[in-house]
């Protein structure tokens, strides 16, 4: 099971696996397009959560979360 988080619709030009089980995509300028996050059941406690930051602005949108 894996979690995907896509920030940017764009082609993936470098993956990293910065930490074991969590998955970085660059796209050719070097900038984040997206996070996996693998074995998600054991890594992710809340799945259908999401909880995010913006411009010092946090929101929770459980609404928006597809699985």
């Amino acid at each position: 099971d894996t979690v995907s988080i896509i920030l940017k619709d764009a082609e993936v030009a470098e993956s990293d696996e910065e930490k074991n089980g969590i998955i970085i995509d660059y796209d050719v300028k070097g900038d984040v397009i997206s996070l996996e996050i693998l074995d998600a059941k054991t890594r992710v406690t809340q799945p259908m959560q999401m909880v995010y930051e913006l411009a010092g602005q946090t929101g929770i949108t459980p609404e928006e979360v597809s699985v």
